[in-house]
Parts: structure tokens; C-alpha cells; sequence
């Protein structure tokens, strides 16, 4: 007779041999926690972050890593340590005025990098814009927009079978804006509009930094909105790819540098007249409602959602993620400025060679801090206190200088990205906007 394995013993055999026959493949994290909830201290109040490794949502031990602490954009040289058991505990000094300190950590396991960072705002909602506002900022654009409205719109506009749905129609789009010296520059996009007869609000979705096609607002417009989103380069935004890649690398790499030495030229001239002229597309649309028209972006798209509602008296709201082009003069000031990051030290703390009097000037016609001075409409702004790329010290320097009506929409941990939460938000306070909730 067959003699059976006790139960028991047999379970273990089998746990065993599970354990000699895989290799185990895991994502670790680092956990950079600091000891204030809501990430905000006062100025002056101490600080400390732990951090944590964790693979397979288990604590790992005994882990060198290397961490670097400092206010943004000033981080120190980086410092070689050991997380225990219980994580690493880093005392933090203090800020003695009101921005932002950022602990950020690395790791390699198993020959994999790994990086995480928690920055802690002290007294954001106190950060003052560096940035001056030149005394003639708005004849400046005044005049500005009169030479726009010399420019006839002269609208194309091509049905996208493949991308209408059964309630919208897809178009691709473009109409003539301002141009230097010379007629014929054209700002095109991906116009989406219901079906069903009937007077809609619109939405004009502009684009964050970068060179690429784009698929159009087709969920918000199926929701009763006519959208429009652009690209800014004059150029059409169905193509391949790979146009747009070589364009970004080649001829339109660095573009948001191009003529700031010229208040007339600077690149972003164009693109702020551009924005205008596609409220103009807009609102001569029949199912246009003739009262409702938000305006958002993230990015560069945030910058531009700013400048174009300040420009734009027909905007009535604007909804922005991570603005750039938001105090660029910061690093003037001894603190970090916003994207593009035009007068960025040098790496021995010198100043960069692009600031030069003339570049600094021409700046402040363009800094998104002085379009939001100018504000009158309602608005909603999002970002995380991780960003690198447009840092938070920037962006509350512009969300400070607004006076319109504003809510501010905080992603903590998000660096320069956005969540699905965030997208909710944003879409959820558009729609209330325009009187589309329940």
C-alpha cells in the first residue's frame, strides 16, 4: 500500500520547490515621504524626509543610495547613505524665505536605476514674481492685435471621415494669422463639432511644448462643446510622425529661444496672435453659443492658456496645468525661473549667455506672470510640487499675481506629468463652466 505524505510536509515540499524553480523580477520604488501631510511648512520651520525602498511592496535593507537636498534648482552635491530597516531619516535645514525645498534620491538594485523626490512648499502662496512689467506691456499688445485684425482669416477646413463619431464631426483645419514682414503664416488644427443642431460653448485646446501631430477634443466635444486644438509651427498637424521628429530636431529645435532679443520678432509673438485668431475661428462658428469659451492647456499650453486669456476679452474661463514661461526671470533673482529656463546658471553659478539686457526686457512682454496680472476671468491651476521642468516656485509666482478668481488643483508627487484624477478635475470644472454638469 502507497504510504501518503502528512499534509503539512507535503505543503512545504511544494513551497520549496516553487522557490528553487523562478527567477523573481520586481519594479523597485523608492518612497521619499516628508514629515508635513500636505507637503507646506512656514519659512523657517524644520523639516525631515524618510525614505524607503520597496520591491514586491515589501521594505527592502540595507540599500546604498545617494540623496541631494536643497532649494529648487540649487540641490547639494549628491550624499552617500544606507536605508535601513526602518528607512532613512534625513534632516532637512529649513528655507528662510518662502519657495520650495526638494529631496531627491537614488538607488541602483540589481542593476537598475531607480530615483524618487518629495519637495516641501514654505509659504508658496507668499512666492512675489521677479519678473517687471514693461510700461508700455499693453500698448505693446494692443497695437499687436490691431495688426492681427489686419489679417483675414481666409479659413480652410477638410472633413476626417476616420476620426467623426455618430454624434461629432472632425475636421482638420486652418485660417491665416500674423506673421512678420510677410502674409500667408497659418495657425492649423483638429476642429470637432456635434452633429445635432444647436448652439454649443467652445473650448480651444492650445499645446504644451513640442513638435507633433494631434488627435483632437472629440471626447469634450461629444459631451455638447465645439473644441478646437492646435499646433502653433504653421504647419499641418495629420501628418506622419516622423515629420514632426525631424522638424523638432532639426530646423524648430530650440524654438522657444528664437529672436528674444527682438520684442517685434520673438517667436512667441506669433503664437500669442495665433491663439487670438483661433478664438476668432471659434466664435464665427454658427454653433457657437456667443458666450462661452474656456481656454487650457498644460505646459506651454498653460503659458499660452494665460497669455491668450489675457489678450482675449471673449474668454470667459481657463483651466492650466504646469504653466511655463511663468517668472523666467527668477534666476536673476537668485532663485530658479520657470521653462524655458532662458537665464539658467551656469553650472559654476554664473549667468547664462543668453542673459543679456536686451533678452531680459523682451521677456517681461511675454512672461505669463504679466498676462496673468491681467486677468479677469475665472480659472482653475494644477500642478505637482515635483516638477522640474516647470518648477512650482515659478508657477506660484504667476498664481500669486493673479487677482481674477482662481482655484488651485494640487497633484503633490506628480513631477512634470499628469494623472487621470487630475484630468477629471479639470474636465469636470470646464464642463461646470459652461453650465454641462447635472
Amino acid at each position: 500500500m502507497k504510504q501518503l505524505l502528512p499534509p503539512l510536509f507535503a505543503c512545504l515540499l511544494f513551497v520549496s520547490s516553487i522557490a528553487a524553480a523562478y527567477t523573481r523580477v520586481a519594479e523597485p520604488t523608492i518612497l521619499v515621504t516628508p514629515d508635513k501631510p500636505d507637503w507646506i511648512a512656514e519659512v523657517g520651520e524644520p523639516v525631515r524626509f524618510t525614505v524607503t525602498l520597496f520591491r514586491d511592496q515589501q521594505p527592502m535593507e540595507d540599500v546604498p543610495v545617494r540623496y541631494r537636498l536643497g532649494e529648487e534648482g540649487r540641490l547639494s552635491d549628491p550624499v552617500e547613505a544606507v536605508v535601513g530597516a526602518g528607512g532613512l531619516v534625513i534632516e532637512a535645514a529649513s528655507l528662510a524665505q518662502p519657495g520650495f525645498l526638494r529631496c531627491s534620491v537614488e538607488a541602483e538594485v540589481d542593476g537598475q536605476a531607480v530615483s524618487g523626490a518629495a519637495t516641501v512648499g514654505f509659504d508658496p502662496l507668499k512666492i512675489e514674481p521677479t519678473q517687471v512689467m514693461p510700461d508700455d506691456f499693453d500698448p505693446f499688445w494692443e497695437e499687436s492685435l490691431r495688426e492681427l485684425d489686419r489679417f483675414p482669416m481666409k479659413t480652410e477646413m477638410t472633413l476626417l471621415p476616420e476620426r467623426c463619431t455618430e454624434s461629432v464631426n472632425v475636421y482638420h483645419v486652418s485660417f491665416q494669422t500674423w506673421t512678420p514682414r510677410r502674409p500667408g503664416a497659418r495657425i492649423y488644427g483638429i476642429y470637432a463639432e456635434p452633429k445635432e443642431p444647436g448652439n454649443y460653448p467652445a473650448m480651444l485646446r492650445v499645446p504644451g511644448a513640442g513638435v507633433r501631430p494631434y488627435p483632437g477634443e472629440i471626447e469634450m466635444a461629444e459631451k455638447g462643446i465645439i473644441t478646437l486644438q492646435i499646433g502653433i509651427h504653421g504647419i499641418p498637424v495629420t501628418g506622419d510622425p516622423e515629420f514632426y521628429t525631424r522638424l523638432r530636431q532639426g530646423s524648430l529645435h530650440y524654438y522657444p529661444h528664437f529672436n528674444l532679443d527682438n520684442r517685434e520678432a520673438y517667436f512667441f509673438r506669433r503664437v500669442y496672435l495665433g491663439c487670438v485668431r483661433a478664438n476668432d475661428f471659434l466664435t464665427s462658428r454658427e454653433k457657437w453659443n456667443g458666450k462661452d469659451l474656456i481656454v487650457t492647456g498644460g505646459s506651454q499650453g498653460g503659458q499660452l492658456s494665460i497669455a491668450t486669456a489675457g489678450l482675449d476679452k471673449r474668454v470667459t474661463g481657463l483651466a492650466v496645468v504646469h504653466p511655463g514661461f511663468c517668472d523666467v526671470t527668477g534666476y536673476l533673482h537668485g532663485r530658479i525661473g520657470g521653462w524655458p529656463h532662458i537665464f539658467r546658471w551656469k553650472a559654476d553659478g554664473s549667468r547664462g549667455h543668453h542673459t543679456t539686457k536686451q533678452k531680459m526686457e523682451v521677456s517681461g512682454y511675454y512672461d505669463a506672470v504679466n498676462f496673468g496680472r491681467r486677468l479677469t476671468v475665472p480659472g482653475i491651476y494644477s500642478l505637482g510640487f515635483n516638477d522640474t521642468i516647470c518648477p512650482p516656485t515659478s508657477v506660484f509666482a504667476a498664481y500669486n499675481a493673479i487677482e481674477a478668481p482662481k482655484e488651485l488643483l494640487l497633484a503633490l508627487e506628480t513631477a512634470h506629468n499628469r494623472t487621470e484624477a487630475q484630468n477629471a478635475a479639470l474636465n469636470d470644472w470646464i464642463l461646470a463652466q459652461m453650465g454641462l454638469t447635472d
